[in-house]
């Protein structure tokens, strides 16, 4: 078994304006293990991953990755960690519109102390594009893409700092079945050629069998979570 890449232990957030808790006792996700994560809305899905990013602070317990207390840290020092360790793709891909596919790809080498825009990065950049058919969008605006080849420019970047572990979203959300299973390839592919550890959350039942491990977040939690919505807000 490969040495744990993220842990959790006896994890209590909550959000009091709408009575919001998430209680999570134990939960661990292996070096190159790919998990998905499923449930009905409004259990702390979308919640659980911007906890493990460092997006939201918790109220106790112990979240760490690659031996790093995630939980204990500062908010500054929680957005320095996730640039270094932590590829996050968002719901919503939250891309850059005035800068071009190659620039958004690039935007972690411009934005963490921990990288630098080097050769070698740029090279990654190109072949990450490469490998998800968007070679010849480089230069383009994103704003001219479709909504399947926006997630995949939202995937090479959070792809490019070669992060240990990569969360994501519901990556798949809203596109056609072809479309989904072709995201999910490429994440599966990146995260075993790096080695990676990939926590992903997903509605879609049919890619299930693709994952290592499937988890209902509602067994994870004991049951225990509710909420108002978590349709993608933290």
């Amino acid at each position: 078994m490969s040495s744990p890449i993220l842990t959790i232990h006896d994890l209590h957030f909550s959000r009091p304006e709408n009575r919001f808790q998430l209680l999570i006792p134990e939960f661990t996700a292996s070096a190159a293990e790919s998990v998905v994560i499923t449930g009905r809305s409004g259990t702390g899905k979308t919640t659980l991953l911007h906890i493990i990013a460092g997006i939201l602070p918790v109220r106790s317990g112990r979240i760490t990755v690659r031996g790093s207390n995630v939980s204990e840290m500062s908010d500054r020092d929680r957005r320095a960690f996730r640039l270094r360790q932590i590829g996050l793709i968002f719901q919503s891909f939250e891309l850059i519109e005035y800068l071009s596919v190659l620039d958004n790809v690039l935007l972690p080498a411009r934005i963490s102390p921990a990288m630098e825009l080097t050769t070698d990065v740029k090279r990654r950049a190109d072949q990450l594009l490469s490998d998800v058919g968007l070679t010849r969008y480089a230069r383009q605006s994103v704003t001219r893409l479709s909504q399947g080849e926006r997630q995949r420019v939202a995937i090479c970047r959070a792809l490019l700092p070669n992060p240990p572990l990569l969360l994501a979203d519901e990556p798949t959300g809203n596109l056609d079945p072809h479309t989904s299973m072709n995201i999910v390839r490429i994440l599966l592919d990146r995260v075993a050629a790096d080695g990676a550890t990939l926590l992903m959350v997903s509605h879609d039942h049919s890619l299930i069998p693709r994952f290592d491990t499937s988890i209902d977040i509602a067994t994870l939690t004991g049951a225990t979570a509710t909420a108002a919505g978590d349709s993608g807000a933290p």
